[in-house]
C-alpha cells in the first residue's frame, strides 16, 4: 500500500533512470599536428601565386547582337534601368523585365583586369518561369 505522501518516492527512481538515458559520455578530441622539420618554413599566404580565372565563355546565338559583348551602361541604354543589379566578385548580373518576359544578363570580364561584358543571356516568362526564346525576349524588352 502506497501512502499519499510517499508517491514522490516512486517518481525518484523513474527520474534517475530517465536522466541516465539522456547522458552521453564524450571523449576529448586531440588534433595531431605534423612534426616540425628543421629547415622548412611555411609559405606565407601572400606569397602564394594565384592563377587568373579562365576567360569567360561567350554565348553566341542569333538575335543577341548588341547584347552579348555589351557593358552594363550599354545594356541600361538598351533596356532601361535593371530590375536587379547583383555583383559577386568580378561577375555581374543584370535583370530586365517587362510584360513579355524576364531577361537575365550575366557579365564577366573578358580578361583579368578588364570591365565585365555580357557573356550569357537567359530568358523566361514572368508568370511561370518557363523558358522563352532569348532573341524574342531581347526584342520585346528593347527600348523603342
Amino acid at each position: 500500500m502506497i501512502l499519499p505522501g510517499n508517491r514522490s518516492l516512486l517518481v525518484l527512481p523513474l527520474l534517475a533512470f530517465l536522466a541516465a538515458c539522456g547522458t552521453e559520455q564524450t571523449r576529448p578530441v586531440s588534433i595531431q599536428r605534423p612534426p616540425h622539420r628543421p629547415g622548412t618554413t611555411a609559405t606565407p599566404p601572400a606569397a602564394i601565386t594565384r592563377t587568373p580565372p579562365p576567360a569567360a565563355h561567350v554565348q553566341s546565338l542569333p538575335g543577341l547582337q548588341g547584347v552579348i559583348g555589351a557593358s552594363a551602361p550599354e545594356l541600361q541604354r538598351l533596356f532601361g534601368p535593371p530590375r536587379l543589379d547583383v555583383v559577386e566578385g568580378d561577375a555581374h548580373k543584370l535583370q530586365f523585365s517587362g510584360n513579355a518576359c524576364v531577361l537575365d544578363v550575366y557579365l564577366y570580364p573578358p580578361a583579368p583586369g578588364q570591365a565585365p561584358r555580357a557573356s550569357y543571356v537567359d530568358a523566361r516568362r514572368g508568370t511561370d518561369a518557363r523558358d522563352v526564346d532569348r532573341a524574342a525576349c531581347v526584342a520585346a524588352l528593347k527600348r523603342r
